[in-house]
């Protein structure tokens, strides 16, 4: 008996008193809508081609298109693949983590690495970084960005409390933010003269950022609060921020702009019943320490969502069955819609209208 007290005392202990690096804050979300209305289910993707990347290479997480018409996207291990093709073509070994890609005024390719910041690419053997700290802090957790007409570069970082690098990637170290719920996401603005400022705070993960046709505003994608935010860059509203769309069925990944005031929004997951749980920090913490197999995690259900700059739903397209894995990103590119994933070997590739 005293043996099994004894058991019972140390497995208790451990689940209040173990050390883990998630801090929980309380919050409580709004009921998520569901996949009804505007987000009223469909098997739009199921049209979808997958293309696989060569030599079991995986996570192609963005991508972008080059003045040239050059499509490119990238890979867990940090290879650079042109896409467009009937099959990927290796470009480029960059390594790190890249995940968000733009192309620039200039025709280079702009990364966001999530290992090594804001990264510039021209070509084979090119690769340079352009800022990997803010204010003297590094940035630790560069996810999407936009380049502007000047060369003006926007970008989130995801968090500045946990690195992916040294926390097993990045989608555990987002599993691991938005369980915390702390807002420890930014987004900067690097200068072409090379300096770089944050221009807001305080985001639950900050993920896909996009700029409008005219660059007045910058929306800004929370993931872990299901929202996103648009912050005025000129005119009598600059650096105003304001909630732009709110309560989205899933969690917001990447954001593309296709030029013409409408935009592709990704979700990486639909909302999770574990959100009920937002509220009890120390409940969240004593579900860390009891280890993978119960935290929460993204559920397979490809969406995609085109929207205008009024925030208006134009249609959406989506995997029910979890086909094409994490959904992280959707652009037209050369008349094909193309739809990434966070850790598959594949993308998606399939004709669309604009």
């Amino acid at each position: 008996m005293r043996i099994v007290l004894a058991v019972l005392a140390a497995a208790l202990g451990y689940l209040l008193f173990w050390p883990v690096p998630v801090d929980p804050v309380a919050y409580d979300l709004p009921a998520a809508p569901g996949f009804t209305g505007a987000y009223a289910e469909n098997r739009a993707l199921d049209a979808a081609e997958l293309i696989t990347l060569p030599d079991g290479e995986a996570g192609p997480e963005d991508l972008a298109e080059l003045p040239d018409g050059a499509v490119y996207t990238t890979s867990l291990s940090g290879n650079l693949y042109r896409i467009d093709g009937a099959e990927p073509v290796l470009a480029d070994r960059l390594g790190g983590r890249p995940l968000g890609l733009k192309a620039g005024p200039d025709g280079a390719l702009y990364i966001a690495d999530s290992f090594r910041g804001i990264l510039r690419w021209s070509g084979p053997g090119t690769l340079e970084v352009l800022a990997d700290s803010v204010g003297g802090a590094p940035i630790i957790y560069a996810n999407q960005l936009d380049v502007a007409r000047d060369g003006t570069v926007y970008f989130s970082n995801s968090s500045d409390r946990f690195d992916p690098e040294t926390m097993g990637g990045t989608k555990p170290t987002s599993i691991l933010t938005i369980w915390e719920h702390s807002d420890s996401g930014y987004v900067a603005r690097l200068a072409p003269d090379g300096s770089v400022e944050k221009l807001a705070a305080g985001f639950v993960y900050t993920n896909g950022i996009a700029l409008s046709p005219d660059e007045d505003f910058l929306l800004i994608n929370e993931t872990g609060r299901a929202r996103i935010h648009r912050l005025w860059l000129k005119g009598d509203r600059a650096g105003q921020q304001e909630v732009f769309l709110d309560n989205l069925p899933g969690y917001p990944d990447n954001l593309e702009g296709q030029g013409d005031g409408t935009y592709w929004l990704a979700f990486a997951s639909p909302r999770l019943p574990s959100e009920k749980l937002m509220p009890y920090p120390a409940l969240r913490k004593l579900i860390w320490r009891l280890g993978p197999m119960v935290r929460p995690a993204p559920v397979h259900r490809g969406m995609l969502m085109q929207f205008d700059g009024q925030g208006k739903t134009l249609r959406t397209l989506q995997d029910p069955d979890g086909r094409l894995g994490v959904t992280t990103g959707g652009k037209l590119a050369g008349g094909q819609l193309y739809v990434m994933t966070l850790d598959s070997p594949w993308f998606a590739r399939m004709p669309l209208q604009p």
